[in-house]
């Protein structure tokens, strides 16, 4: 499956694949053949950051 277009549903795609199958965003990025800074980029761009510690993404507390 590809990465979803919209980034509300990215999140989502995104958050289960780091909780259910991959230990880090740069090895989703790699097995998914999707770029980890574009993913980045358009979850920043709708609020949210990615935590290494926790492996997902997360509401930006600024």
């Amino acid at each position: 499956m590809a990465a979803p277009k919209d980034p509300y549903m990215l999140i989502s795609w995104v958050n289960m694949k780091l909780r259910d199958t991959y230990p880090s965003l740069s090895e989703l990025a790699a097995a998914e053949s999707v770029e980890a800074d574009e993913i980045r980029t358009r979850l920043e761009g709708v609020g949210y950051r990615y935590d290494e510690e926790k492996n997902q993404f997360t509401v930006r507390q600024d």
